[in-house]
């Protein structure tokens, strides 16, 4: 890690946490800003996306085996010869080149069912590109309403010790002149005490989740403005939430296009019974030059060859059945995970749902909580003041209205976390809805970029097309 990286790690976990960290409201970063520096710039998904374009490569080796190869060889060749008996001396030299073209005409359905299947994993590997996606996004937004609870939670503390205070100079005084005991000033010290430590560990955990919100962010926390409301994205009822995650989800998605690989995989095993044909042609020349008692000679040849090659496997020793029979298993396993992945999403959205509700409740109660305890403290206060009620009393309704007022921040924090792990349940979180400015990331522009660098060969469709024919399919008999 640099040192620049440190610091600013350093920074965020120190300085501005321990001082609450607010700045003016003109310079409050929003949800949004947090959203765009990450997706440009967060580690994980920049891996993700170079792991993509590393997958869109096999598409490009796989039509490789429907595509000419040419090569070149040459070499060049030298002798010397000294007689014993004669004064002269024999040198021959020789050098030859050749051209050699090949062209696969029909590979039983090898090459194209090879071809299905990387064009398969690359939407496999896009799914799984869009599921890192979501997970960054949950851990911005996580990040980002964290460090607002938190700072909230500070600023509560922090009033909390100020009241408290207050309360013990009140008490000190009026014990001075005589109207309450020392044990009421006692009970004063130990609820600011308890204050004074509850600030402290406020302080801690918003150190930790302003770093938790530059690691993934990019850079530390200013003053956060109020999420926006995700309620316009949420379904109405918990089956839309169900039907939208058998659809979209990614790792649903993921795993069907999975299964349509393993499937090809089976077409290409069974492609090891069929017959290959392949076109081969070459143009090469010999030249050769002998010098020896006063006399030479040149030698040239120039040959063209070509012809068609048909191969038929007869016995393999059983390894092509063996080969079969371990696609076909692989293909049962990727269909029985498809069944995995949407139990798990339904899992997913049924979590997430219920949270929601719970939160969702929570936060009406809390709300109600504050304001009650806040009438009651002010209540007990006023009746202390003429004597109808103790300092003990007081303290407690004090407590009371912190633990409702901190009780509600969090509920908060549940409610919006809670709604954006619905829309990631339901594969709709994604930057279209929490940042629609910034610009989005095509993993099909780098797919097209690869697949058109080496060009087209114009009789490559009718060879895919002939390579089709009679080929085997990829339809699992087993269960």
């Amino acid at each position: 890690m640099s040192n620049s990286r440190r610091a600013q790690l350093l920074a965020a976990a120190c300085s501005l946490g321990l001082m609450a960290g607010f700045v003016s409201a003109a310079q409050a970063e929003t949800l949004t800003d947090a959203i765009t520096l990450a997706y440009q710039t967060n580690p994980t998904l920049q891996q993700q996306r170079a792991s993509q374009r590393a997958t869109d490569e096999n598409v490009v080796q796989a039509r490789t085996a429907l595509r000419p190869s040419a090569s070149v060889s040459a070499d060049v060749t030298g002798s010397r010869a000294d007689p014993a008996k004669s004064n002269v001396t024999n040198k021959a030299y020789g050098s030859g080149a050749t051209l050699s073209l090949s062209q696969p005409l029909y590979t039983g359905g090898r090459a194209s069912a090879n071809l299905s299947a990387a064009e398969a994993d690359v939407m496999s590997a896009r799914e799984g590109l869009r599921s890192v996606e979501q997970g960054v996004l949950i851990g911005v937004v996580q990040a980002y309403v964290d460090v607002r609870r938190d700072q909230e939670r500070l600023r509560i503390s922090q009033e909390n010790v100020a009241v408290l205070t207050r309360q013990l100079d009140e008490s000190k005084a009026r014990f001075d002149v005589g109207e309450i005991t020392r044990t009421d000033v006692a009970q004063s010290q130990a609820r600011l005490a308890a204050a004074q430590a509850g600030l402290a560990s406020a302080q801690a955990q918003l150190s930790i989740s302003r770093a938790s919100y530059a690691a993934i962010v990019g850079q530390n926390p200013t003053d956060l403005a109020a999420e926006p409301s995700l309620a316009a994205q949420l379904p109405m009822t918990v089956e839309q939430a169900f039907d939208a995650a058998e659809k979209n989800n990614p790792q649903v998605t993921a795993a069907q296009y999975s299964a349509q690989a393993a499937t090809a995989r089976v077409s290409s095993a069974r492609a090891g019974y069929m017959p290959t044909v392949s076109a081969r042609a070459s143009l090469g020349y010999d030249a050769g030059e002998l010098n020896g008692r006063g006399n030479q000679f040149k030698d040239y040849d120039r040959s063209v060859s070509g012809g068609l090659t048909a191969s038929i496997p007869l016995f393999t020793g059983g390894l092509t059945t063996s080969q079969v029979r371990a696609a076909s298993e692989r293909e049962n396993a990727a269909r029985i995970a498809v069944e995995g992945a949407k139990r798990s999403a339904l899992q997913a959205v049924s979590n997430a749902w219920s949270s929601l509700l719970a939160a969702r409740s929570s936060l009406v109660s809390n709300e109600e909580q504050v304001r009650a305890t806040r009438i009651a403290f002010e209540g007990v206060r006023q009746e202390q003041q003429v004597g109808l009620r103790t300092t003990l009393d007081v303290l407690n309704a004090q407590q009371e209205l912190r633990s409702a007022e901190l009780a509600l921040v969090s509920a908060r924090r549940d409610e919006y976390v809670a709604s954006a792990s619905v829309l990631q349940a339901m594969g709709a979180l994604n930057v279209g809805v929490l940042a629609p400015d910034v610009a989005r990331y095509d993993p099909k522009t780098s797919f097209d970029k690869v697949t058109h660098a080496v060009g087209w060969v114009p009789w490559e469709p009718a060879l895919q097309a002939v390579d089709r024919l009679g080929a085997p399919t990829g339809k699992s008999s087993s269960n």
